[in-house]
């Protein structure tokens, strides 16, 4: 039987020097992804790299990431299969061209969710002005405008909170359901409905039956946008130090 494993990138396999800093001893990190001036950002555990090892020797590994096409080029893991990114708005092929059949999907769906997405923005924006230390993008791959994504300069969690329950939250389009947002850490997104990591996981799984017939499939992530898609595999994996993690801990 073919196995899969759909597994989240950051904070899952590998995470920033200060999160890691409070897992393993520095000099044992394995630098795993990078800026675009080449250095180092994110790096791995001895336990990750033992884990990837142990993974990607047994079955088919799909990253399934917010990344977008450049961030997740600059990542050093040898992934072969099939590639998730922008939350699930874009599914690239093993020769890392962009699907056609998901990409028409979301051509037929996105554009109206667009423009909810463009007048909260504005709103962010506007009260961005009153704290430089946040920075909030638009993130746009392949020439389309995916989600929307706000960092503190500061790594101010309280900052992010603030604004998601000034701004994000009461808008509309958020309490309508058009709208999700998710707070992780430092990264507050904002993403389309229609957007979705189990969404695009889903397409490939019944994909993957089409061609191979019955499957093993196993989930694993860190966050609470990574339990959907965790939830359709046969399997979930959660590392402990993750926000997944502490949920289950407090329970």
């Amino acid at each position: 039987m073919q196995s899969f494993i759909f597994i989240d990138l950051d904070d899952t396999l590998f995470q920033t020097l200060r999160k890691c800093e409070q897992r393993a001893d520095r000099n044992t990190l394995q630098p795993r992804a990078y800026l675009k001036d080449g250095s180092p950002i994110s790096y791995a555990t001895p336990k990750q790299e033992w884990l990837w090892q142990w993974l990607s020797g047994a079955s088919r590994m799909i990253p399934v990431t917010a990344r977008n096409f450049d961030a997740f080029s600059r990542v050093d893991l040898p992934f072969t299969e099939e590639a998730i990114l922008n939350h699930g708005a874009v599914i690239l092929d093993k020769n890392r061209r962009i699907d056609p059949e998901w990409q028409g999907c979301m051509a037929d769906v996105l554009p109206g969710y667009q423009r909810d997405l463009f007048d909260l923005w504005e709103q962010v924006q506007c009260h961005a002005r009153h704290d430089p230390a946040l920075n909030p993008r638009l993130i746009k791959d392949f020439g389309v405008t995916w989600y929307g994504v706000v960092k503190h300069a500061e790594a101010n969690e309280e900052a992010l909170d603030r604004l998601l329950n000034a701004v994000i939250r009461p808008h509309e389009s958020v309490l309508s359901g058009r709208l999700y947002c998710h707070l992780n850490g430092n990264n507050l997104a904002v993403i389309p409905d229609v957007i979705g990591k189990a969404k695009a996981v889903g397409f490939l799984k019944a994909r993957y039956v089409r061609l191979h017939g019955p499957i093993l499939t196993v989930g694993m992530g860190d966050s609470r946008t990574d339990l959907p898609f965790m939830s359709l595999c046969d399997y979930a994996m959660i590392p402990k130090e993750s926000q997944l993690g502490m949920l289950f801990h407090d329970a």
